[in-house]
C-alpha cells in the first residue's frame, strides 16, 4: 500500500484537487454570483490544479454572510448607543435639509439605511493636498494631543516620516496619554526595534490579521486598507495618505506622489471615532469599555454636512460602492473621479456609460504608470467602453496619482481610502467620507482641473487601434480582474 502511493502520489494529489475543485465550482454556481465573477471562478479552479483552491480559498468566499469579526460589543455599548442615537436624523430632519442636499437626499438616506450612517452637519473640513500638506498637520496636531491619540493605517513604516510620528506617538504615551495603534500585518513594516520602543513606552498596538510570511502574501488577503486618525475625539483624518516616505515629495523621492486627505473638526469625528473602536475590539480583544471622554461635546464654526461609511467583509452591504453608483447615477452636469486604480464592476460601469449619454460631464482621471502590471492592462480593458459612451478618459504624466476622490454638480463629494475596483468595493475594509458641501466641492473640483493640467487625454480613435498584443494583454488580465 505504501509503494503503491509513493509511486502514484501526484496523480492521487491531482486527483483529489479536481474532487474539491468540482465541489467548489458547483458551490460558486449554486450562489448565483456575477457571471463573469463565476466564470473567473471556474477558469482557475479547472485550469490552475492548487493555485486554483488556493486563489478561491482566500477570494471566494463570501464574508458578508460570515462575518469577518462582529461589531456588536461595541455597537451594543451604552455610550456608543447614545451616541448613535445623538447624531441620528429622523425624516423630518432630512425633509428640512432636502433643498440644501438637492437630490442628493438619496445618498443620505440609502448610507442611513445600510449601516446607520448619521449625517452630521456640525463639522469643518480641510482638504489637504499631498502627503506634506497632510503631514505637517498631522504632527501639529499628536503634539498637541491631550487626551487620547487612535491610529488606524494599512501602512506604516520605520522610516523618516514615520519614525517621527512613531516617537511623537511614544513621548505622548510617557506623558500619560493613552495611545492606541493599529496597522495592517501586510501593508505595514515595523522593525522589531520599533515594536519595543512602542512597549516601552506603553503605546497599546496591534496589527490586523496578523501573517507569517506576509512578503508572500501581498494582496491575497482581506486587509484593512482604512487610514484614519482620531486625536482627543476632537480632530479626525481620512483618506488616501498611509505614514511612509512614499507619500512625501521631496529631492529623496524620485516620483512626485499626488493623493489627497481630509482634516475633520465636529460631529463626523465621532462616526470615525466610533469605526476605530470596532477594528480596536477586534484587533485587541480587549473587550474595552468605552466612555464619553472619548466623545467630547462640539461646537458648529461651519455646516459642513459628511457622512462616514465604512465597508468591507463586516458590512451587511457593499456601502461606499453603493453610494458612488447613487451619486453617478443622479449627477446632473458633472461626475468627475480620481482613482489610482480602476478595474470597476459593472454597475459603476453601466451608471457611467448611462450619466455620460444622458448628458453628464463624466470624466475620469488615472494614472499613466502603475505599480502593477495586471490592474494596468485590467484597467486599459475598460477604457474602450468609456470613451465609446463619450467619457473622457486622462492619464496623468507627472507621477503617480493615488487620490482617491468623486466630485459631483458642485454640491456632493468624497475622499476616502477605497479605490475604484472589485477589491476596495468587496474585499478590503475602506472607509470614506461623503461630504454634502458647495465650497469644499469646488475645492475639490479645482484640484481635478489642476489635474488635469499634468494629463494626456485618451483619443479614442488612436485607443481603439492600438496594437493587437495590447488587446490581448488586457483581455487576459481582465478575466483576473474579479480576482485581483
Amino acid at each position: 500500500m505504501l509503494d503503491y502511493l509513493k509511486d502514484n502520489y501526484w496523480n492521487i494529489l491531482i486527483i483529489l484537487n479536481y474532487v474539491i475543485a468540482i465541489s467548489a465550482v458547483i458551490t460558486v454556481v449554486l450562489k448565483n454570483i456575477n457571471p463573469t465573477k463565476t466564470l473567473s471562478y471556474i477558469i482557475v479552479l479547472v485550469f490552475f490544479p492548487f493555485l486554483g483552491l488556493l486563489v478561491y480559498y482566500l477570494f471566494g468566499q463570501e464574508y458578508r454572510k460570515n462575518k469577518i469579526f462582529s461589531r456588536k460589543h461595541v455597537l451594543n455599548q451604552t455610550t456608543i448607543k447614545s451616541i448613535n442615537e445623538e447624531l441620528e436624523f429622523d425624516n423630518k430632519d432630512v425633509r428640512r435639509v432636502d433643498d440644501y442636499l438637492d437630490n442628493k437626499v438619496k445618498l443620505v438616506q440609502l448610507l442611513y439605511s445600510n449601516e446607520n450612517s448619521p449625517l452630521t452637519l456640525c463639522n469643518e473640513i480641510a482638504i489637504l493636498k499631498n502627503g506634506n500638506e497632510k503631514f505637517d498637520f498631522l504632527i501639529k496636531d499628536l503634539k498637541a494631543a491631550k487626551h487620547h491619540i487612535h491610529l488606524e493605517y494599512y501602512i506604516i513604516e520605520d522610516d523618516n516620516i514615520g519614525t517621527k510620528i512613531l516617537d511623537i506617538l511614544c513621548a505622548k504615551s510617557k506623558e500619560g496619554i493613552k495611545v492606541r495603534l493599529t496597522y495592517d500585518d501586510v501593508g505595514s513594516k515595523l522593525s522589531s526595534g520599533m515594536k519595543r520602543k512602542l512597549n516601552d513606552s506603553g503605546v497599546s498596538h496591534f496589527p490586523f490579521m496578523p501573517v507569517l510570511f506576509s512578503s508572500f502574501t501581498g494582496k491575497m488577503n482581506y486587509r484593512n486598507h482604512r487610514k484614519i486618525a482620531v486625536i482627543d475625539g476632537k480632530i479626525a483624518y481620512v483618506g488616501g495618505i498611509n505614514i511612509s516616505d512614499e507619500y512625501v515629495n521631496n529631492e529623496n523621492n524620485p516620483i512626485f506622489w499626488r493623493d489627497t486627505h481630509l482634516r475633520l473638526e465636529g460631529e463626523a469625528v465621532k462616526s470615525l471615532q466610533i469605526n476605530f473602536f470596532t477594528t480596536w475590539d477586534f484587533v485587541s480583544n480587549e473587550k474595552l469599555k468605552i466612555h464619553t471622554s472619548y466623545f467630547p461635546e462640539v461646537t458648529c464654526k461651519n455646516n459642513v454636512g459628511v457622512q462616514i461609511a465604512a465597508s468591507g467583509p463586516d458590512t451587511d452591504w457593499a456601502n461606499i460602492m453603493e453610494a458612488i453608483f447613487t451619486a453617478i447615477t443622479t449627477a446632473e452636469e458633472y461626475v468627475y473621479i480620481t482613482t489610482p486604480y480602476f478595474v470597476p464592476n459593472d454597475q459603476i460601469i453601466t451608471a457611467l456609460q448611462v450619466a455620460s449619454k444622458s448628458g453628464v460631464d463624466v470624466r475620469l482621471i488615472i494614472p499613466k504608470n502603475s505599480d502593477s502590471w495586471v490592474v494596468k492592462h485590467a484597467t486599459n480593458s475598460y477604457l474602450e467602453h468609456l470613451l465609446e459612451a463619450d467619457i473622457k478618459v486622462y492619464r496623468y504624466t507627472k507621477g503617480f496619482i493615488h487620490a482617491k476622490t468623486m466630485v459631483v454638480d458642485d454640491i456632493f463629494s468624497t475622499v476616502g481610502t477605497s479605490n475604484m475596483d472589485y477589491r476596495s468595493f468587496n474585499i478590503n475594509f475602506e472607509v470614506n467620507a461623503f461630504i454634502y458641501d458647495i465650497e469644499n466641492s469646488k475645492i475639490l473640483k479645482e484640484h481635478f482641473l489642476g489635474d488635469l493640467e499634468h494629463c494626456e487625454p485618451i483619443d479614442q480613435k488612436r485607443w481603439v487601434n492600438r496594437p493587437k498584443i495590447e488587446k490581448f494583454k488586457e483581455s487576459y488580465c481582465r478575466l483576473w480582474s474579479p480576482l485581483i
